[in-house]
């Protein structure tokens, strides 16, 4: 993924595709983290996506069409397996009111998420080095969190488990999914779904939004 310097023009245009507005602020702070992303990716694999159209439409429109969906009264928000910074990054870009918590177990991704935190001068963010079940042992971190996000992780019963202890009562995950389906099954009975939004229908991605109950 090389952006260059049409990467800011290149984002509004794929942006106008699916008319989603963004401001020139928001638009200089996801230009500076793919930027960013773009010198880290040629020392470490932070992102497979090499096309540059590929890395906005997924690693920066699909968050920020997303970031509707956050309840307005949201106020911390982790994100498991933080990686590459998406959908985290862009999502507090969107909406700097989030507290975020950026949970990256290994320890380079982890450098590279500090990285974009100074580098975007980003208030109320932080990196765990760390297993998202261990976090979520933690008893002061339990039934405080509003929103929980995943991507690209395996949704396993113990990760399923970790999510529901760390969030409020009505607090929501969201999984940001491709064309393969969730296992309802995996869910339940701690989750209940709220919604199953459509993102880019091109690739055929969507948000499954659901509740703790």
């Amino acid at each position: 993924m090389r952006t260059g310097q049409d990467f800011r023009a290149r984002i509004e245009r794929r942006a106008s595709r699916v008319r989603l507005a963004l401001s020139p602020p928001v638009l200089d702070a996801l230009d500076a983290y793919l930027r960013l992303l773009d010198v880290w990716n040629r020392k470490m694999n932070l992102t497979a996506l090499r096309d540059a159209d590929a890395a906005i439409d997924r690693l920066v429109l699909e968050p920020a069409l997303a970031a509707r969906f956050v309840p307005y009264d949201a106020g911390r928000l982790i994100d498991v397996g933080s990686g590459s910074g998406s959908p985290a990054l862009p999502l507090k870009i969107c909406l700097p009111r989030l507290a975020l918590s950026m949970v990256e177990s290994k320890a380079r991704k982890a450098a590279f998420l500090r990285e974009a935190i100074r580098t975007l001068r980003l208030e109320g963010a932080e990196v765990q080095t760390a297993r998202f079940e261990e976090i979520a042992a933690h008893p002061g971190l339990a039934s405080t969190v509003d929103l929980v996000t995943i991507r690209a992780v395996r949704i396993d019963p113990d990760l399923v488990a970790a999510a529901a202890l760390v969030l409020t009562p009505g607090g929501q995950l969201f999984l940001f999914r491709g064309a393969s389906p969730v296992d309802p099954a995996t869910l339940a009975p701690l989750f209940s779904v709220v919604g199953d939004e459509p993102l880019l229908d091109t690739k055929g991605s969507h948000l499954l939004r659901l509740v703790r109950k």
